[in-house]
């Protein structure tokens, strides 16, 4: 594959992932089975919506491309959700388009330029993610905190209404927040032992 065509595959594919990331809600409450409520439970959530701009951000080179594509991808998933909720589709409590206070257009408006505004810092904080170390573990531990955050909340708040499928799914995605903080630290600490102990070794 020549280098304008991998480049030009590389731009698509945050707007692409955006766009998927859009209809996995909406479609994922066409059908009442397991799997589709835990779908809905999990890409409903403000967390991987933030997850997916942070990773948009994590994986680009330049800072400005990660702030742009994650601003993008950001706003055409919202444009594709408010779309498929208006063809019949329910939404999500407190995504309903005319929750912003107005109609469709202007649902779609107000969350697409939010989700845009959104995407930038949140890129922009995936990018420096990227620094390796001790430098780069805050803004990494980002997305599990905020994704324990939210679960934890929802199952405080709103356990009581959700299901079983939906409380198991919240109740995994706290699990896999926790794990996911440890490993990152846990890469850090065995660097740094590893880094240590090899300037120990060629002293």
């Amino acid at each position: 594959m020549d280098f304008p065509r991998a480049r030009a595959a590389s731009l698509a594919a945050p707007p692409g992932v955006g766009l998927v990331l859009g209809l996995l809600g909406p479609i994922s409450e066409k059908w009442d089975n397991p799997v589709s409520v835990a779908v809905n439970a999990v890409f409903s959530g403000g967390w991987s919506w933030a997850c997916y701009a942070f990773l948009v951000g994590y994986f680009r080179r330049s800072k400005i491309e990660a702030a742009l594509l994650a601003s993008f991808g950001l706003a055409i998933g919202v444009v594709a959700y408010y779309l498929f909720k208006n063809i019949g589709v329910a939404a999500p409590n407190g995504m309903e388009v005319g929750a912003s206070g107005g109609g469709s257009l202007s649902g779609i408006m107000v969350w697409g330029t939010l989700a845009f505004v959104f995407g930038a810092p949140v890129g922009f904080l995936g990018n420096l993610a990227r620094v390796p170390g001790v430098g780069g573990l805050f803004f990494r531990l980002l997305i599990p905190l905020v994704a324990f955050y939210e679960t934890s909340m929802r199952l405080t708040e709103e356990s009581r209404g959700a299901g079983p499928v939906v409380e198991i799914t919240w109740n995994a995605v706290r699990f896999g927040a926790v794990a996911v903080a440890l490993a990152l630290v846990g890469h850090v600490i065995w660097n740094w032992w590893r880094s240590r102990r090899t300037r120990s070794l060629e002293a």
